[in-house]
Order: C-alpha cells, then sequence, then structure tokens
C-alpha cells in the first residue's frame, strides 16, 4: 500500500503535491481550531464556519464568520497564531525547518516542492533561502511583540493581556493575517500613531517579498562592503511597485475623502488614516475605521488595491505587484512599438511576459465570475460584493461586515478565492498540468487580425 502510494506521488508534479500539502494544512487546522480546548465553554459553530475560518488562517486573509476574541480560549489563540505563522510562512518553509531539525537529508524532490512553493525560478541555494526567511520572519516578530508589547502595558495593567496583545498583533501584521483579539480591529487605537506605524512597518516586511528582505539583509551584512552589491531586478520593481501603490494609494484616498470622511478632520488624522487604510490593502486587512464610512470611489478604489495584492513570495495574495508592473510595462512598450520590455538596464524574459499575462487574465475572470455568482446568491449591494471578492483574492480580510452573514455559497467562493490568492495563480493552473512542458513539435505560423 505505501509502495503504491510513492508511486502516485510521484506521478505528481510538485505544484500538485503543494496544494495537496495545503488542503491537508486546512484540514488539519480545522481539526485543531474545533478541539475543545480551543474554544470558549458554551461556543458550538458550524463545520462550514470552522472550515472558513481554518481556510481565512491558512490563507492569511482575516475574514472571517466570527469573533476570534469571544470563540477562542488563551490555548486557542495560541493555536490560532501557530496556523498564521504556519499559512504566513509557507508549508515548505515550515517543512524545510523541521527536515533540518530532524536531521533529514533535502534531496531532489524535496527541493523541486520549495521551489514550487515559493515561486522560484532556480533549484540552488533554496535550502539557505528557507534557512535565513524563517529567522528573518521570527526576529521580526520577536522585536515586534516586545515593542508592542511593554507599549501595550499603556492599555494593560496586566502583563499577560499586554504582551498576548502584543505577540498577537505582531504575528497578525508581520504575516498580514489581519486578525485581531480586539473586537474592533485597530479601531481602538485610531488615535495611537505609534501603534499604527510599528504595524504599518511589520506589514510591510510581510508583504514585501522574502527575497527583497534578504538581499536588504545582504546589502547591510559586512559583506557588502567587500564587493558591489547589486539589487536583483525583481527587488527593484517589486519595490517601486509596492512602496508607490502605498504612496499613490494613501493620496487618492486622501483626495477622494478629503471632502468627504476626512473633512475637518486634522492634518495628522487624515495623513494616518490614508496612510493606514492604503498600506492595509496590500495584504493586512487592519483597520483603525469602519470602510462603509468612506464613499463608494474609495470603496472601488481600495477593491482594485487588493486585487493588485501584495509581491510574489510574500505572506500577501492577489496579482501580486509584479504581474501589474509588467503589465503596465508591456503596454507602454507595445504603445512605443516595442517588442521586448527594457527596464533597469534589464530585459524582462518573454516567458515572465507570458505568466503576467495568464496570471492577470485569470484573476480578472475569477474576480469576475464570482462577483456575478454573489450577486445572484447574496443580498448585498454590488459595490460591498466586488469589495468582498476582492479582498478574499487578494487575502486582504477587509470587508463591510456581511461575511458572517453570506450564504453557504458565499462562504465557498469566499474559500476558493482565499486558497487560490494564497497558493498563487500560477500554481492554480499548473493543477491542471503535471508540470511545465516543451513544445515537441510547432505547426506553421499564421497572423490573426487583432483590435
Amino acid at each position: 500500500m505505501w509502495t503504491s502510494f510513492k508511486k502516485s506521488m510521484n506521478r505528481l508534479s510538485p505544484v500538485q503535491i503543494i496544494i495537496g500539502y495545503y488542503f491537508l494544512a486546512v484540514s488539519v487546522s480545522t481539526l485543531l481550531l474545533s478541539l475543545p480546548i480551543a474554544t470558549k465553554p458554551g461556543i458550538r459553530w458550524t463545520f462550514i464556519d470552522a472550515l472558513f475560518t481554518a481556510v481565512s488562517a491558512v490563507s492569511v486573509t482575516g475574514l472571517t464568520v466570527i469573533n476570534v476574541v469571544d470563540t477562542f480560549s488563551t490555548p486557542g489563540i495560541f493555536i490560532f497564531m501557530f496556523v498564521l505563522q504556519f499559512g504566513g510562512i509557507g508549508v515548505m518553509t515550515l517543512g524545510t525547518f523541521l527536515w533540518i531539525i530532524m536531521g533529514k537529508r533535502i534531496g531532489l524532490k524535496e527541493r523541486q516542492l520549495i521551489m514550487a512553493d515559493q515561486n522560484q525560478t532556480q533549484l540552488s541555494g533554496l535550502v539557505k533561502l528557507m534557512i535565513q526567511l524563517i529567522k528573518i520572519i521570527v526576529i521580526i516578530e520577536l522585536i515586534g511583540a516586545i515593542v508592542l508589547g511593554l507599549y501595550f502595558l499603556n492599555y494593560f495593567s496586566d502583563w499577560n493581556q499586554a504582551f498576548l496583545h502584543g505577540l498577537f498583533l505582531s504575528v497578525s501584521a508581520t504575516t498580514n493575517a489581519g486578525f485581531d483579539i480586539t473586537g474592533q480591529s485597530m479601531i481602538p487605537y485610531k488615535d495611537d500613531y505609534f501603534i499604527q506605524f510599528i504595524t504599518i512597518l511589520l506589514l510591510i516586511l510581510g508583504a514585501i517579498g522574502f527575497p527583497v528582505l534578504i538581499e536588504m539583509k545582504e546589502f547591510l551584512s559586512n559583506r557588502a562592503r567587500v564587493y558591489k552589491f547589486r539589487f536583483s531586478l525583481f527587488s527593484k520593481i517589486t519595490s517601486v511597485t509596492f512602496f508607490g501603490f502605498i504612496i499613490g494609494g494613501a493620496l487618492f484616498i486622501y483626495l477622494l475623502e478629503m471632502n468627504e470622511f476626512l473633512k475637518g478632520k486634522p492634518w495628522h488624522e487624515s495623513f494616518f488614516y490614508s496612510l493606514f487604510m492604503s498600506s492595509n490593502t496590500r495584504s493586512a486587512g487592519l483597520t483603525t475605521m469602519n470602510v462603509s464610512d468612506f464613499s463608494e470611489p474609495t470603496q472601488l478604489l481600495m477593491s482594485f488595491m487588493m486585487f493588485i495584492g501584495a509581491s510574489p513570495s510574500s505572506t500577501g495574495g492577489g496579482i501580486r505587484t509584479t504581474t501589474f508592473a509588467i503589465m503596465i510595462l508591456f503596454l507602454w512598450n507595445f504603445a512605443k512599438g516595442s517588442r521586448s520590455i527594457k527596464v533597469f538596464e534589464r530585459e524582462i524574459c518573454d516567458e515572465d511576459i507570458y505568466k503576467a499575462t495568464a496570471v492577470m487574465l485569470m484573476g480578472v475572470i475569477l474576480c469576475i465570475v464570482s462577483i456575478f455568482i454573489m450577486t445572484i446568491t447574496e443580498d448585498f449591494p454590488l459595490t460591498q460584493i466586488i469589495f468582498e471578492v476582492c479582498s478574499a483574492f487578494g487575502t486582504v480580510g477587509m470587508s463591510f461586515g456581511i461575511t458572517p452573514d453570506l450564504s453557504t455559497v458565499g462562504k465557498i467562493i469566499d474559500m476558493t478565492l482565499m486558497f487560490i490568492g494564497r497558493v498563487g495563480i500560477v500554481s492554480f493552473l499548473f493543477i491542471i498540468g503535471r508540470r511545465e512542458k516543451t513544445d515537441n513539435y510547432h505547426y506553421p505560423k499564421e497572423r490573426i487580425i487583432i483590435g
């Protein structure tokens, strides 16, 4: 039986195995969160709600049909944080860590799985990448937990409560999960700019992409002084696009709301409302206000930003920032009559342009179909449905509060979008094929009329 199982596994592509691991992670998380020790006495919830919570946690989205602080006991909150951590760093990162602890040799098959999970393009240096990734994430979260825990003593007289809130917020922000144990997201701290600043910093570190963090670490290390360090094209495009969205998003939110929600508010309030909400559309989903207080144009803008999502190889979802950047560069160069994309003294591979086009097209189709179905099954305004769908697909977690009232069909759509947003559209598309193929033959080519 075991031999038959191994043969079946060998016939699967690395991407298909990774998808299977994420399904297993959701199943185990559902069981863990349903344990009697995890919930408070008297709490009864349906299987679909437990499954929804597990999918949202593994995909580090933040959409929820329950109130975390009212549902989970203290042990349950720690179990929940473990699931968030598991979902944030990825199944193969944690798996690599366990393999190293057990002294297991990491062979070619395992390296192929790591490459698929982390969306890497080459096998070399993957184990070192995973070790660095775990170190960086743990250090970021520990520093964030200590800083926030000490600061939360201003809000809680009990050290245990202060550091529990600090640890949870640090994990939630770094993994871009968007969950909270306040029961009101970040609204209790809407006037506390220090907590907002630390939260923004943590979510940026989690969403900008692990390769960017590792390159930054290399740049700041002593080795960078020995030889001339050069950031990769990925890091350059990612950073410019990522911060461009945060700054541009904050500016547009301010301009759209200056005579609406932000009217009459001091400049510092307007600044932090705009910056915090723009930053959290990357993938975090924490809010300092009720998004229904924003005007409809702002809500649609935020939906678009959530659709774009975070950077590749990060804790976020969506079509990813590099996909959007490549599409914009492609349109710009096509308009100029160029057949290639040149940026930062480098040329982008045709394969990456094809992938970006496929991801963009598939993302649009998924969201449009989901919106169409939910307009039939759900009794909510179109803007709220668009917002919900984009939030799920981008694994963001912002909502008008309609998630608990969705029908079973609506919850299934949300879960599907969250799962696809976490594993990535490229991996999702490769489910139908065992692995990437090289054509063995070609037919004669023929031109068709376009446009």
